[in-house]
């Protein structure tokens, strides 16, 4: 079986808080509702498996779920509750402002929840950036991924001179370098496909209407 070639790797990006944050609210979240289940009384273990059926798939929703795919070819953009699939060809611009978006030629704009615009980051990207234009040097604080990024075919390179910029910013530059460089080639032609996450919506969806009928049975 031939192995995938490096062209058609995907580049994946992911908030690392979010998958922090996301594991730690299902682990509370799983053993406080399933306690009341073995312990509680009368309707408290219905109500509980339907407070779980609702609240478990929306943490993963909007936790663990998001990710960006990046590859010479496409992008792919799975979001909470859809997962949207544009061809370079057919992509129009990436920008930021409160949220990083991508801009398809349609003149539809879909959010990349993964890659959250970070104030913070921005900040201390300007702080280090004042540092060298200062003679003093870069900061050795080492960021959340350290001082190397991952290039498009995996491998790494050092962190080039210039301007710092913040790690979600980069990720944006280099997304809108990958479009400038794939963005006319015949195999990143194609229709943009959206596709909802039943897989997602449906438990929550069941969840809730099992929690109001036993709101209204009592």
């Amino acid at each position: 079986m031939s192995s995938a070639t490096p062209e058609s790797r995907d580049r994946i990006y992911r908030s690392p808080m979010a998958l922090i944050g996301g594991f730690l609210l299902l682990v509370i979240i799983g053993w406080l509702g399933f306690d009341a289940v073995a312990s509680g009384s009368g309707s408290t273990p219905w109500f509980a498996l339907a407070t779980l059926l609702l609240i478990v798939p929306l943490v993963i929703a909007f936790t663990l779920r998001p990710a960006v795919f990046a590859n010479h070819d496409r992008l792919r953009i799975r979001n909470p509750f859809r997962v949207i699939v544009l061809p370079w060809g057919e992509v129009e611009m990436f920008r930021s402002g409160f949220s990083n978006e991508v801009l398809a030629k349609s003149g539809t704009k879909y959010q990349l929840w993964a890659i959250p615009v970070s104030l913070r980051g921005r900040k201390k990207a300007a702080r280090q950036t004042a540092r060298q234009e200062s003679g003093r040097g870069p900061s050795r604080g080492m960021g959340l991924f350290g001082s190397m990024q991952t290039d498009v075919l995996g491998g790494r390179t050092p962190v080039p001179d210039g301007p710092v910029r913040a790690e979600t910013d980069q990720i944006m530059d280099d997304l809108g370098d990958l479009l400038e460089a794939r963005g006319k080639a015949k195999t990143s032609q194609g229709e943009v496909s959206v596709r909802w996450a039943y897989e997602i919506a449906g438990p929550a969806v069941a969840g809730a209407v099992l929690l109001l009928i036993l709101a209204v049975v009592g």
